[in-house]
This record gives structure tokens, sequence and C-alpha cells, in this order.
């Protein structure tokens, strides 16, 4: 799994999450219709896993999901990830064992601060309109 929008730390939990949706989606799921080796589903939640990395306001200080004091998931996509964490994670050791390790010595790492909000992305433009 790549991203084109992501960068380092970042870019590296994306492709972690990205195996263990494989992972999961292989083992769990039933659609026989499969791009990239996901399910539509799965390739769905694997975008909104990437949307919500790309907005993170931490960036490359990102602590893992777990022990991030700011909860972007949305209830339902939560529990999703919850679950392909749950099942995937165990078999991440036997199938991407490097994957496996640096996110288990991730989740030891202390948690930054919180940010401050960042400013809208977006220009402002100017109040005289030109």
């Amino acid at each position: 799994m790549k991203s084109d929008r992501l960068e380092g730390r970042l870019a590296q939990e994306f492709r972690t999450i990205g195996h263990m949706m494989q992972i999961y989606c292989k083992g769990q799921c039933g659609d026989v219709s499969r791009e990239q080796g996901l399910c539509q589903g799965c390739r769905e939640l694997l975008a909104y896993a990437e949307q919500k990395l790309d907005r993170c306001p931490y960036g490359d200080t990102k602590p893992t999901c777990a022990k991030c004091p700011i909860h972007c998931y949305k209830p339902e996509p939560k529990e999703q990830i919850r679950q392909v964490m749950r099942y995937a994670g165990p078999r991440m050791l036997l199938r991407h064992p490097v994957e496996a390790i640096r996110h288990l010595l991730d989740e030891r790492r202390p948690v930054p601060e919180k940010p401050p909000m960042r400013a809208n992305r977006r220009r402002s433009r100017p109040a005289n309109g030109s």
C-alpha cells in the first residue's frame, strides 16, 4: 500500500494499516470482487484512514491511534478499524514482522503535547477583494 499524499512517519503508518486491511479482508470478507487485495468496504475504510492520517494535527509526531488523545474517527469507522486491528495485529508478526515490531515500539513512545489548532489550509483573501 502506498499513499501519494503522505510522507515520513504518516506514510509508514498508512502502509501498516494497509497491510492490516489486506490480512483482515483476506481472512474475514466474503466479497470475491477484489481490487488491490481488498473488497469495496475495506477499500473505503482504508481511504478514510488515509484521509484522517493526512489531516492529523500531530503530523510526523503522531502517536499510535490507541494512545492518541484526539479521537478523529467517527464511531462506526473507529469500530471497524478496531476489528481490523484485533484480527490482523497478531497475524502481522508472521506476515510483516518488521512493521509489526516498529508499530509495537511506536506504542511505547511518549504522547507529544496536543498541537495548537492549525489555521485553515486555504489562503484567506484580502478584505478589499484584490
